[in-house]
């Protein structure tokens, strides 16, 4: 009897204790073991450049050079920049003239491709396929279009009596170009998008419109728009994101001039201005704080969103 006590209170655990201890170990360690991969990679590629950006933002530095602190210096010299605000210019013109356009053929090919077409599978595959083109592809072809000298859009405006447009060294044709290659490549994408949030409608909505004589144009406003808004919202949102991100249209269709944004800066963005910077006059620490403006007006962006997603939700609530 004691003989059992001693060994109940002072000896080894029985195994059964044990077992427990390890199952419980199992539950709340074993997920943690899982996920972390992610995060060591988030923190290697991800955290730490972020970290490490904004620190060289407030560094002069330059390649091969040792890092001077300037504290908030490169971010001053930003404001007084006209090159940064012309980039920045740029970067809102021709997100909203390919944003816009784009955003409103998805929504129209989608609203067609939501009946039943005949093929419509292989329509719903083919408007993907501008998508699947590599960027460097795309760009070369329409800069083959827009050719001041020999380009089939000149040629055709000149079938119809116009003068030839001067598309890579105009501003504004030259945005528009641009426009075209990033409106070609995601419309298709965004269509399939809304096309999955169509299809989640609710066809009892249809047909109770139908009873009450709306026609088929009048349906698509009254009852598919409000019903897929947060599909809207979101395509928008991240329509902005890749917008103030966009690199490699310009610069390819640039060519020789294409890191500058063309002769006279006048489709340079904020990601060509970066690059500038950073590897081509080697100001690593003005590239940076280029870096986190970007990283500033994206996190505006998704403010706007929390705040535009609340306010919709609000007003749906009843007695709000």
């Amino acid at each position: 009897m004691a003989t059992s006590v001693r060994a109940t209170s002072g000896g080894s655990p029985p195994p059964t204790s044990l077992r427990s201890t390890l199952y419980r170990l199992d539950l709340k360690a074993v997920p943690y073991v899982f996920v972390a991969p992610f995060f060591l990679t988030f923190a290697a590629f991800g955290l730490f450049p972020l970290i490490y950006t904004g620190w060289l933002s407030l560094h002069r530095v330059e390649l091969g050079g040792s890092a001077r602190w300037k504290g908030l210096e490169n971010y001053s010299s930003l404001a007084t920049s006209e090159f940064f605000w012309n980039a920045l210019g740029n970067t809102f013109t021709i997100g909203v003239i390919s944003t816009v356009p784009q955003l409103l053929m998805a929504l129209g090919l989608a609203h067609l491709l939501n009946y039943r077409l005949r093929g419509r599978g292989f329509f719903r595959v083919a408007v993907l396929a501008p998508y699947a083109t590599s960027i460097a592809a795309a760009t070369l072809v329409f800069a083959q279009l827009f050719n001041t000298d020999y380009g089939l859009i000149n040629t055709a405006l000149g079938w119809v009596g116009f003068e030839p447009v001067a598309w890579e060294s105009s501003k504004w044709p030259a945005q528009i170009a641009i426009s075209a290659i990033v409106t070609w490549r995601w419309t298709g994408y965004n269509a399939l998008i809304y096309l999955a949030a169509m299809q989640a409608v609710p066809q009892d909505l249809y047909e109770a419109a139908a009873l009450d004589g709306a026609s088929r144009l009048r349906q698509f406003l009254s009852v598919t728009i409000p019903s897929i808004r947060p599909t809207i919202l979101f395509t928008v949102i991240v329509s902005t994101i890749g917008a103030t991100q966009l690199f490699g249209e310009p610069m390819l269709y640039g060519g020789s001039v294409g890191i500058s944004g063309g002769s006279g800066n006048q489709f340079q963005t904020l990601s060509l201005l970066m690059y500038e910077k950073g590897w081509v006059t080697g100001a690593l620490g003005q590239a940076s704080a280029i870096a986190w403006v970007m990283l500033l007006l994206l996190l505006l962006v998704g403010g706007l969103q929390t705040l535009i997603t609340r306010t919709h939700r609000k007003r749906k609530k009843p007695g709000s």
